[in-house]
């Protein structure tokens, strides 16, 4: 068993061990999700240091592995605006698969600001809604490994209500993603564009840990402006929140690809916009 594999299971026997209070704090979304964000984003004033592993894992054929740590600083300068900074490290291994050439590398990849804000409170609204927006820039192609100069945008809207107030959450995720890259050695840039619509449902199994499940939907397509589909894919899987003590978390789900397909073919599964497993682990501190 992997070294982040003992982690989480020390994390969850820890947390399922302790004893046992009221539910009375209710939920704070703002982390509980992998891949999807809620919509709460903290208090005035808090701070926090927070570390974020994604691995992405197998294409059509061949070895992928692509893993990805950012390194992130959130802040919550006033009411209702959450300001984070980040940047990337990511490390390859592409062997034998089609379309790519083979590399196994390390280095620095980027960095990105992200910008949210949250317009309705679900403690006092019919439903929580937040708006998030996020621009970065690359030096490494997040899919290729090539040097490449990307920049990209991310622009999420956050729908949530309790489905029972204090013990469960559902969340809705719609977002549109345009990218720029021109990769090194060749006269053109490349512009590609993706919409996301994801759902998320937690439950608060004991005050200090959460369970439930991500579903997450992607249509990739030439050109920002949806221009011609080059595929799509759903990816479905577990997702696990552990509150550690007053001041850390731990955040940690893992996704597969149950359907996608590359346009102009009948495929059932898309390995080559998307991987066929995504995982996720996230570690937070307030500080």
């Amino acid at each position: 068993m992997s070294i982040p594999s003992r982690l989480i299971w020390a994390a969850m026997l820890w947390v399922l061990l302790r004893p046992a209070c009221g539910f009375a704090a209710g939920i704070d979304t703002e982390h509980i999700y992998g891949f999807m964000i809620g919509s709460d984003v903290g208090d005035s004033g808090e701070r926090e240091f927070q570390t974020t592993s994604t691995g992405r894992f197998s294409k059509q054929a061949g070895a992928y592995q692509a893993l990805g740590q950012q390194l992130e600083l959130e802040f919550v300068p006033i009411k209702n605006l959450r300001i984070e900074i980040e940047t990337t490290l990511a490390a390859y291994d592409i062997q034998s698969v089609p379309g790519l050439v083979d590399r196994t590398q390390a280095g620095w990849q980027g960095a990105a600001l992200d910008l949210r804000y949250q317009f309705l409170d679900r403690e006092t609204a019919l439903f929580g809604l937040t708006l998030d927006f996020e621009s970065h820039g690359n030096r490494i192609d997040e899919t290729t490994a090539s040097r490449a100069q990307n920049f990209g945008n991310e622009l999420t809207v956050v729908l949530e209500r309790d489905l029972i107030p204090k013990l469960a959450v559902a969340t809705l995720n719609l977002g549109y993603q345009p990218e720029w890259t021109h990769f090194a050695g060749l006269p053109t840039a490349e512009q590609e564009s993706t919409l996301t619509a994801a759902f998320g449902v937690m439950a608060q199994v004991r005050p200090d840990f959460l369970l439930g499940g991500e579903a997450r939907y992607f249509r990739q397509y030439g050109g920002i402006g949806l221009n011609e589909l080059a595929g799509e894919a759903f990816f479905v899987g577990p997702t696990a929140y552990f509150q550690l003590s007053d001041r850390a978390r731990l955040t940690a789900t893992w996704s597969f690809q149950a359907w996608g397909r590359p346009a102009g073919t009948s495929a059932t599964l898309d390995l080559v916009n998307f991987e066929r497993q995504q995982a996720r682990v996230v570690f937070g501190l307030n500080f």
